[in-house]
């Protein structure tokens, strides 16, 4: 699986000793563009690899509170593919991309559940897990 540590959301946070915050790709919709459509070009974005569509998996829902500019409450919506790699070097990102990608890395899909850092996504690996699974095909 394909993973980031995102970079510049908390500078200075992260003690010398503790793991990096590992998250999936994520990003807005561009108009015109279709939620899968943006999970390839934002996979592509950040993480350098190029995937195809196999099928979503999950829609997360969540609120945060803006810690920049006005300190808004966001409620957002974030919806998860599972995607099959093409071609690429993961962490071969365009410069621009590391104001928000300290860097991509792979990690095994048996370990994602435990590795990447928000309990929402934590499920998403697991659902992956259980498509993958059940589609021996793949």
């Amino acid at each position: 699986m394909a993973a980031i540590e995102p970079a510049g959301e908390r500078p200075g946070r992260r003690r010398a000793d503790s793991a990096p915050r590992l998250a999936l790709p994520k990003g807005l919709v561009d108009e015109g563009e279709k939620p899968a459509e943006t999970a390839v070009r934002e996979v592509k974005e950040e993480t350098g690899v190029e995937a195809a569509l196999i099928t979503k998996l999950s829609d997360i829902r969540y609120v945060y509170v803006r810690t920049w500019d006005d300190g808004a409450r966001v409620f957002k919506i974030v919806s998860f593919y599972l995607l099959a790699y093409r071609a690429g070097r993961v962490d071969e990102l365009e410069p621009e991309m590391r104001q928000e990608v300290l860097r991509a890395l792979w990690v095994p899909l048996e370990e994602a559940p435990r590795r990447l850092s928000y309990s929402g996504e934590r499920n998403v690996a697991k659902l992956a897990q259980e498509y993958i699974a059940a589609h021996p095909e793949l």
